[in-house]
């Protein structure tokens, strides 16, 4: 039986930034992956902002880059658009999601870390030193060991199941989403475009994203009870409304669920630690999960690396953990979700309403948590939102 430091289950960006700074610490790191191509299928529009790949810690390369972003289109159910432009150069880019998770990858394996594609854990135990894994490759399978698994695996995780961590979502908290990259259409090449209403994207929103010229991802995310058909129906109404993209040619096809609420308090048990999808660390607010859960695996490690040190994998020393990742992260996707809980139970008539008081400006706030002040103090101005409008204080 092999035995590893720390076994990381999971390659995405959560799974990779973790056996990355743990490699980095020093750490004899394993990374199980049981797709057969890391980064694939993607399941997000494939947007990164400069923001975000700061907070990443991870240096920029033209590699991975589709597009450019230098400005958005936001619209109202009525077709009114807020027109957002960056004023200090791009806010980003839409990136090519196979490379960069691979780039990722890269950078984990170049610090140290084993990785293995096409390799899945169909078993942990937990015993006296730690917890046993058995993993199946390409029709063999072996015993690998470790003192603490950072389980990066996803929505609905069964390896924190399986380790006697609860995180199930309700449906509520869970965006059913489909994408099309769609070629030979017309859009803004350098412009994101998103899409707000009830009757487009319940309690969700449509997007296009530009790669290229006359290429972009085109999607939506919807949620239940709210969406009263499946989001592939609410996708396919949507293209077929917009004749720059009904006229379009589908080159790939992605569907997935999202965790876009439910914050989870706790994240650890003995000898474990959950990351990224798994820990729901998305922001709330555009379902985005590269960075949240990048820095998810980062902070882990860096636990990770301090129970090493005491050699106490407990889940009460753990717990620090959740103590640096709400301090670092979740109290400001907290401020997003209140956001969300408030904009999402707006009519198409008030969401119309309040597109006449908000400038391209207010919107680049509220996606930073910025700015729920002078967005409650807007819904004031209605009676009847009075009291939503004071969940944002």
């Amino acid at each position: 039986m092999k035995e590893y430091d720390i076994i990381v289950i999971g390659c995405g960006p959560a799974g990779s930034g973790a056996a990355k700074t743990a490699a980095e610490r020093g750490l004899n790191v394993l990374v199980v992956e049981k797709r057969a191509e890391i980064g694939a299928p993607k399941r997000c529009g494939e947007g990164l902002s400069r923001s975000s790949l700061k907070r990443m810690g991870i240096e920029f390369d033209r590699k991975w880059v589709r597009r450019e972003i230098i400005g958005a289109s936001v619209y109202a159910p009525n077709g009114k658009m807020l027109r957002v432009d960056y004023k200090e150069g791009p806010e980003g880019w839409v990136i090519e999601r196979k490379v960069f998770d691979k780039y990722l990858a890269e950078k984990a394996a170049e610090a140290g870390a084993k990785i293995l594609a096409k390799t899945e854990a169909t078993e942990v135990k937990r015993t006296e030193n730690g917890i046993t894994v058995v993993l199946e490759s390409q029709g063999s399978k072996w015993k690998a060991k470790s003192p603490l698994i950072i389980a990066a695996d996803g929505v609905e995780s069964k390896i924190a199941r399986a380790l006697g961590l609860n995180t199930t979502l309700s449906l509520t908290d869970v965006a059913s989403s489909v994408q099309f990259e769609m070629t030979a259409i017309d859009i803004d090449p350098d412009r994101i475009e998103l899409y707000f209403g009830n009757e487009v994207a319940p309690s969700g929103y449509a997007w296009i994203f530009p790669k290229g010229e006359k290429t972009a991802n085109v999607g939506i995310g919807v949620r239940k009870p709210w969406a009263k058909k499946s989001a592939l129906l609410y996708l396919q109404d949507f293209i077929q409304s917009k004749p720059g993209l009904k006229k379009g040619s589908i080159l790939e096809v992605n569907s997935g669920g999202v965790p876009v609420g439910g914050l989870l308090e706790n994240m650890v048990a003995d000898n474990l630690i959950v990351v990224g999808d798994a820990a729901h660390q998305v922001n709330p607010i555009h379902g985005g999960g590269i960075s949240e859960g990048f820095i998810g695996g980062k902070l882990a490690a860096e636990i990770a690396s301090q129970a090493f040190e005491e050699r106490d994998f407990s889940s009460a020393f753990l717990e620090k953990y959740n103590k640096l990742w709400w301090e670092e992260r979740g109290k400001a996707l907290l401020k997003l979700l209140k956001l969300r809980e408030v904009v999402e139970r707006l009519s198409d008539e008030e969401l119309n309403w309040l597109a006449e008081y908000l400038k391209g400006e207010d919107l680049i706030d509220l996606a930073r948590s910025k700015g729920l002040k002078r967005l409650a103090k807007i819904l004031m101005k209605k009676p009847k939102l009075i009291k939503l409008a004071k969940k944002l204080l």
